[in-house]
């Protein structure tokens, strides 16, 4: 696969620290779920010399360019008797094979080893096999007549008896498979066939590329059926759907189950997640450029609305898409990714959800659909899954649950909150939940989600709204220190915030929250002064400079996120003088003059992204501060703010990740408490302080792509706590690992390394799950490779190794296994099952 530079982030607060990061999954938010990296997903057999630069190489191209991953085997180039391991990994993982069966197909030894080998996992795995009659006839494979009978005769003189009758099964086999015959499809026409297989590929694949929504879904069918009912039929012009409906009443999971029923039949998708928030944040240009990037699969640079204008209508009138836009509010927003719809091909469908009607009524929406509340039925249903874990409530808890679901108003996020509010709570807490919601009327969403958020402790409460305001998308890491600092108890609260399904935390480790809870945090800080925002707990918008600029910060601000409203803006220290209680500071692009002598001394977490090479604060003494990021900044290793950053004896969290300026590490000797530290993308970085090796608290270690550093720091080899260590795309050759030392390496990813060899101290990485070695120049393994029991996952492929260690068969925990593109030669069949 083509490998990307990395881009700067619009806007990393919401992204995680950890090198673990990705686009999230949950109830709430549905990302798109997408195959493995490595992992093949179609596997393509062909006579090279019959098809390989004709249709095949059309077939592979056209595959590739509606984004499936296609492996295609040039057997001319094959040597020996046997399919390899990196050929058996390659077609075992493939979900579906194409066989191209042309006249001189049986001729090869290496194309019948492969169908023989495609049809037993046919068998065995229920792959899909998709065969193709390359001007042959099927009958004369299902009988053997002809040429076949001659190829299969030529092999019975030089090859086993019993091979050779496998491969003649298998040419009978798949002679009596349905198949295309190119020229009996549009006359001939291989193009048309072409476009024909991978509208199927990719409908069979349709599942890989489906959103999330939630597992147990009440009522949604109807909705669906009643829609596509509408549409079907009328398809030969680019049709708009619009949904509408008041805040949490499910538009987005509509829309996501009506996107996942289409997806199999469009090449080119995309699912364009929380419009209201982002275009806010990032702009439209942000929503532009995601469009872009999923329908013409490439970073096409948008660097204003007319530009991305520009590129969307002139590149997507030759392709039908399906495009989901969630969460518009502003009729600009759609002028600026669909104009009148005239710029998709005909057939595209753009589905659109929005809370205000007069959206879709000005955008001349050809389809509207009104989504309303759920009926009693229906809603008794939703509350008592997450109040009782059933379908109905039990007898002596029924007309309660009734009274409580009437209350809701058929509101699904109100249902789901409050189901799981009161579950397994006394009947006293019913009933005083009951009263709380029949004095709220019957429309106030947030009043009635209200309830929830006053139910949870003060600590929890603080966490919540700092989920709303900031952290929402971010890995649940980096917060819990600061929240842990304060005294929050994150691990408890975050615990308590997921089993009331006031927020998510996804399987990436990111928190997640629907938008209607996000607004009710954000209102709930509004309301703490309607009129002085420099009353408020927490700014984060506009407002946040007018405060500092006028110069009015209070003791009640606990954070502050200027981000792209400071940049290049300077503040002094007279402008926090009376923020004594800040925690949360995140700028970009800033600077900070004059004395902080005694300032902020409650600070615990400092994002200054874009930090200038020049540093101009003094008397800067944050000794609570726990997370320090950097990230993006022009900071060398003489840069004056290192002096005054020692004080942070107490740092957690440092984040230098792309600091391009950075050559070596300052003395890192001060920050005895450290255990995250990120060096990812310091392209110019050579050397880490030796000084690394003193931190004894150090968790997780990141420095991939840091292509000029040659070597770790010995000390790291002896860490006793480290877990994570990711040393992708660095030009080292030895990784420093003490005998009897990283006893709790959990992680060690190294690949794109100069590594030539492992240490024998390998054994030693006894709590080690993921090993991944891929591209690196390992050519054999190390015997010790036994010791590592808790091994889960190995990535071997792309190596030079030609056997495996005998001695690995003592790895029972191993259950994925990635050999291909490797060197190897062979390996045992009890591995064969470990191959993905």
């Amino acid at each position: 696969m083509k490998r990307k530079e990395p881009t700067p982030s619009e806007d990393p607060i919401y992204e995680a620290s950890s090198s673990f990061t990705s686009p999230h999954v949950d109830e709430y938010e549905g990302g798109t779920e997408t195959p493995k990296e490595n992992e093949c997903q179609v596997f393509l057999s062909f006579r090279g010399k019959d098809t390989g630069k004709g249709f095949t190489d059309y077939l592979y191209t056209s595959l590739v360019d509606a984004g499936v991953r296609v492996f295609r085997d040039d057997n001319e180039l094959r040597v020996g008797t046997e399919i390899g391991s990196e050929l058996l990994c390659t077609i075992m993982q493939s979900k579906i094979s194409i066989p191209i069966i042309s006249k001189n197909y049986a001729f090869s030894k290496w194309c019948l080893r492969e169908l023989a080998q495609v049809l037993k996992c046919k068998r065995s795995k229920g792959q899909i096999v998709l065969p193709i009659f390359y001007k042959v006839e099927p009958s004369q494979l299902r009988h053997l007549t002809g040429r076949w009978r001659d190829a299969i005769n030529a092999h019975n003189e030089n090859s086993d008896e019993m091979v050779v009758k496998e491969w003649e099964e298998a040419l009978k086999e798949v002679g009596s498979m349905l198949g295309w015959e190119p020229e009996k499809i549009d006359n001939g026409h291989e193009g048309a066939l072409v476009k024909i297989v991978v509208r199927k590929v990719m409908s069979e694949l349709k599942g890989l590329f489906l959103l999330n929504v939630p597992a147990q879904l009440v009522g949604i069918d109807d909705h669906v059926e009643r829609i596509m009912g509408n549409i079907d039929g009328e398809f030969t012009n680019t049709t708009v759907i619009g949904i509408y409906g008041m805040g949490g009443i499910g538009k987005t999971t509509l829309a996501k189950v009506l996107y996942n029923k289409l997806s199999g039949h469009f090449e080119y998708r995309s699912f364009v997640a929380d419009i209201r928030e982002t275009s806010r944040r990032k702009g439209i240009e942000c929503i532009q450029k995601q469009l872009i990037s999923d329908i013409l699969r490439s970073q096409d640079e948008v660097s204003n609305v007319d530009e991305g204008i520009g590129v969307i209508e002139s590149q997507f009138t030759s392709k039908k898409i399906l495009v989901l836009l969630d969460d518009v509010d502003d009729n600009t927003h759609l002028n600026a990714l669909i104009g009148d719809g005239r710029w998709f091909k005909a057939r595209s469908i753009i589905i659109i959800t929005t809370s205000d009607k007069r959206i879709l009524d000005e955008a001349r929406t050809i389809h509207m659909y009104q989504l309303n509340e759920l009926p009693l039925d229906q809603s008794l249903m939703l509350f008592s899954r997450h109040a009782f874990g059933e379908d109905s409530p039990p007898s002596d808890y029924e007309l309660i649950s009734r009274d409580i679901v009437s209350t809701t108003g058929g509101l699904p996020l109100a249902l789901v909150v409050i189901g799981s509010l009161v579950c397994g709570k006394t009947k006293e807490v019913w009933k005083e939940t009951l009263d709380k919601l029949k004095n709220v009327p019957h429309r106030k969403v947030q009043e009635k989600l209200r309830i929830s958020y006053d139910a949870l402790d003060y600590d929890e409460q603080q966490i919540f709204l700092d989920i709303a305001c900031f952290f929402i998308g971010s890995s649940k890491k980096t917060p819990t220190y600061m929240w842990d600092s304060c005294g929050f108890f994150p691990r408890k609260g975050i615990d308590i915030l997921s089993q009331m399904s006031l927020i998510k935390v996804d399987k990436d480790g990111n928190l997640m929250m629907h938008d209607q809870l996000r607004d009710l945090g954000r209102e709930i800080v509004r309301l703490e002064n309607q009129k002085k925002p420099q009353k408020r707990s927490r700014l984060w918008i506009q407002e946040a400079v007018d405060v500092l600029d006028s110069n009015k910060g209070t003791n009640k601000i606990e954070a502050l996120r200027l981000d792209k409203y400071g940049l290049g803006r300077r503040y002094t220290g007279e402008q926090f003088k009376k923020m004594t209680n800040l925690r949360f500071l995140q700028v970009r692009g800033a600077n900070f003059t004059g004395d902080f002598q005694n300032l902020l001394p409650q600070l615990r977490w400092l994002q200054w992204e874009y930090c200038p090479s020049g540093f101009a604060m003094d008397n800067f003494l944050p000794k609570n501060l726990v997370v320090l990021e950097l990230s993006w900044s022009e900071i060398s290793e003489d840069w004056g703010g290192w002096g005054l950053l020692k004080m942070a004896t107490s740092l957690k969290v440092l984040n230098l990740s792309h600091c391009l300026s950075l050559r070596r590490t300052p003395d890192l000797s001060a920050f005895k408490s450290l255990e995250i530290l990120i060096l990812a993308y310091c392209w110019n970085l050579e050397k880490i302080h030796p000084s690394i090796g003193d931190i004894n608290t150090l968790v997780s270690l990141n420095v991939t792509r840091c292509s000029r550093l040659e070597e770790l720091p010995a000390g790291i080899g002896r860490m006793e706590e480290l877990r994570e260590l990711i040393i992708d795309e660095i030009a080292i050759q030895e990784i420093p690992i003490s005998r009897g030392c990283l006893m709790k390496l959990e992680t060690l990813r190294a690949s794109y390394c100069e590594l030539a060899q492992l240490p024998e101290t390998m054994g030693s990485l006894v709590s080690l799950t993921q090993l991944d070695l891929s591209h690196s120049r390992i050519g054999e393994l190390p015997e010790s490779m036994e010791f590592l029991v808790s091994l889960t996952l190995l990535d071997l492929s792309y190596l030079g190794i030609e056997e495996l260690p005998e001695s690995m068969g003592s790895l029972k925990s191993l259950c994925q296994l990635n050999l291909s593109h490797s060197g190897l030669k062979n390996y045992p069949n009890p591995w064969a099952h470990l191959c993905r």
